[in-house]
């Protein structure tokens, strides 16, 4: 196995991790009703799990509402248990077919609540980070034990793929210090 390469898949996979925790954080806005807050949560519907936009039509009719139509009336109730398990402080109301998600005005406990469930976010992004890491190491002393790679090559990929985690895990704290600031300010 070239090591070059596998840096590069490294790479890539810590920069999976980093851009998913970043579209998590997407889901958190303040004020502002924005489709982005509910189109990535999962329903179980039609015997799956399927995304929101990917069985409704997800509209804001004014700044402080999100609508959700199903394109099938069946997925009304499996939309509305999704939101409420998401835990991102939106109660669906459902009319008929339709699901309103009404933006709570912003008090300093809900931007603190908010700031908490985007510190949770960081930390599931961290933890993928280390699996990864994890997940690489392990192959890496395979191969050591094998013979395929020496003792020397271990130590010095141990660094490398240590400082790739630490760089991934900061990009990740400077997404969740500017998420935190944003959600923040009154």
């Amino acid at each position: 196995m070239e090591i070059e390469k596998f840096s590069q898949e490294l790479k890539a996979a810590m920069d999976k991790a980093i851009a998913h925790t970043q579209g998590e954080f997407s889901s958190l806005h303040t004020g502002k009703a924005s489709p982005a807050m509910v189109e990535n949560l999962v329903a179980d519907t039609y015997g799956s799990a399927m995304r929101i936009r990917e069985i409704a039509a997800i509209t804001t009719p004014d700044p402080r509402t999100i609508q959700i139509q199903p394109w099938d009336k069946s997925s009304v109730q499996p939309i509305e248990k999704a939101i409420l398990a998401a835990n991102i402080g939106l109660t669906p109301v459902a009319q008929g077919t339709l699901i309103r998600c009404s933006i709570p005005e912003m008090s300093g406990e809900r931007r603190k609540e908010l700031v908490k469930i985007a510190n949770a976010m960081a930390e599931e992004g961290r933890i993928a980070i280390r699996s990864i890491r994890r997940d690489t190491l392990e192959i890496f002393k395979k191969l050591q034990k094998d013979g395929a790679i020496g003792e020397d090559d271990l130590k010095r990929i141990e660094k490398d793929v240590q400082k790739l985690t630490d760089n991934a895990n900061g990009e990740i704290q400077k997404l969740f210090e500017a998420k935190e600031k944003d959600l923040l300010q009154v």
